[in-house]
């Protein structure tokens, strides 16, 4: 192993929402100032922001299972042989094979995030209202 193959499944998604990110702190100002859309892209923000450290811990996970198992392959042919293999290297070969749990991050970030992001609009929307229907009471 003389090179680490970087996770494109995970870095292009991790990349996309950085860009989203960046987009929406540049407009920052007419978005979350506004009245009718300002809890959708606190939401977005919110999707962005979990999706971003979901997928971006699982592409580092990643990276750094395959440069401790790098850390075995004395001679640099690419393959374990002879004393290179030991228990510490089966140990550290099982759990960069077997761990699923990085590659399907891309669609449990997903979900998890476009929750979460959920929730805070809907809290958001209600606390809004609430207040704005309060605020009309008191008025009048």
């Amino acid at each position: 192993m003389n090179r680490i193959d970087l996770p494109y499944h995970l870095i292009i998604p991790a990349l996309i929402a950085v860009f989203a990110l960046l987009a929406i702190f540049y407009k920052r100002k007419g978005m979350f100032f506004s009245g009718k859309r300002k809890w959708l892209w606190i939401g977005l923000t919110v999707f962005f922001s979990f999706y971003l450290i979901i997928v971006g811990a699982a592409a580092y996970s990643d990276i750094s299972l395959k440069l401790t198992l790098l850390e075995f392959d004395l001679n640099g042919d690419d393959f374990f042989s002879g004393t290179e293999i030991t228990p510490q290297q089966k140990i550290a070969m099982q759990r960069v094979s077997s761990d699923t749990a990085r590659n399907f991050s891309v669609i449990t970030g997903f979900i998890i995030s476009g929750i979460l992001a959920f929730v805070v609009f809907l809290i958001g929307k209600t606390s809004e209202r609430l207040l704005k229907k309060r605020t009309i009471q008191n008025l009048g």
